[in-house]
């Protein structure tokens, strides 16, 4: 028997904004419109939020400044730093706080600034590793294309099985006006685009965006009187493998496979429940390996399950179906993100992209190079 509060907690407000990198604004002024839009979209007020779980790309005291800034004096702060995967694991403390009574209302929130304000890619810190700084990678590309290098050699991945990744993101994004890349991309257009590091091109690679995104959450008795309908978490869990490439035993599985048996566990449900996934897709690479992890098609056959669209609209699976990190967005950590999208289809706002019946939704998340990954299972109301 699991002791994961299955059910009773629930996102009750969401927000994002800045994503198409021309606000002109801050990191923490793009956090602050983002959790105010959505401590409004859930019917609530700034002085009704009493936890604040905040991450900021360059300041590793956030959960100091981001409370003062927005003026909340919270009982409960939460400042996990995992990169992209860390609002997952806010969002099972966030659970776990709430179902204790520790606190009555959650806000999630991440902004960055680093297209505008940077420029390009905004680097989080941590020493250089003696073991792989000699050989001078351009991480995070180099780790995520040595993943990519072992998974073609071990099962027979193709370039063109990467390509399909990017291009069914594409296609959804066409669906998505907030999106930032909307025009046509084939198969060709990716395995021609400027080599990164093979065998990643600039279009197997996510965007550098801006963007800011924000979630709230309280009790399920509590959710179900605010304006929204609710977006219950069903199951949520986390697992740790390294920090550095070149500790990972085996490039071609992650920790999303010991962490998604468990937030499945949880939450009453298997792969072939999952109506639609939300994954961290940094790189084409990820996307394959992730669904293989999650048990949607066995280690190995990721490539080939992408195939002829299979996870592009009207394919089999939808799969980031806003665009993902390769054509919607990717302001440096994009977790929170994948979590937005999952409340999003459950609530049934998504117009365009709509997935008709959906009240099972994954959404992922993966920090570092493949390093720490986390699995959230939300449900309507219809699932508990």
């Amino acid at each position: 028997m699991s002791g994961f509060p299955r059910g009773r907690t629930a996102i009750v407000g969401i927000d994002l904004c800045g994503t198409d990198s021309q606000s002109g604004l801050s990191a923490i002024e793009l956090l602050a419109k983002a959790s105010i839009g959505a401590i409004a979209d859930a019917g609530l007020r700034v002085g009704d939020i009493d936890a604040v779980f905040s991450t900021l790309p360059e300041d590793p005291f956030s959960a100091m400044s981001v409370p003062e800034y927005l003026g909340i004096r919270p009982k409960l702060v939460e400042s996990t730093r995992t990169g992209g995967s860390a609002f997952q694991i806010h969002a099972m403390w966030a659970a776990l706080a709430l179902d204790a009574g520790l606190c009555d209302a959650v806000l999630i929130c991440y902004g960055s600034n680093q297209r505008s304000g940077a420029g390009g890619l905004v680097r989080s810190g941590g020493l250089p590793f003696p073991y792989e700084a000699p050989y001078k990678p351009r991480n995070p590309t180099t780790a995520y294309a040595l993943a990519a290098q072992r998974h073609m050699h071990e099962y027979g991945t193709t370039r063109a099985h990467l390509a399909e990744v990017a291009v069914a993101a594409r296609k959804w994004a066409q669906l998505n006006p907030l999106a930032n890349l909307r025009d046509d991309l084939t198969i060709e257009d990716v395995l021609s685009a400027r080599m990164v590091s093979d065998p990643l091109t600039v279009r197997d690679c996510c965007l550098v965006t801006d963007g800011a995104a924000a979630v709230v959450m309280t009790r399920a008795d509590r959710a179900r009187d605010l304006k929204r309908d609710p977006v219950f978490l069903l199951g949520a869990a986390s697992a740790t493998w390294h920090r550095n490439i070149s500790q990972l035993a085996d490039l071609t599985v992650t920790a999303t496979s010991e962490a998604a048996p468990r937030a499945y566990a949880q939450a009453g449900v298997g792969p072939s429940d999952i109506d639609v996934v939300q994954l961290y897709d940094a790189f084409t690479i990820n996307t394959i390996l992730f669904l293989e992890d999650l048990g949607f098609c066995p280690k190995g056959e990721g490539g080939r399950f992408v195939e002829q669209g299979a996870i592009a609209p009207g394919g089999r699976l939808p799969v980031n179906t806003n665009g993902g990190g390769l054509s919607f967005a990717h302001p440096g950590m994009y977790g929170l993100f994948t979590m937005i999208e999952a409340a999003v289809q459950l609530r049934g706002t998504a117009n365009e992209r709509q997935i008709e019946g959906a009240n099972l939704a994954l959404a992922h998340g993966n920090g570092g190079v493949l390093s720490s990954q986390a699995v959230t299972i939300w449900g309507t109301t219809a699932t508990l």
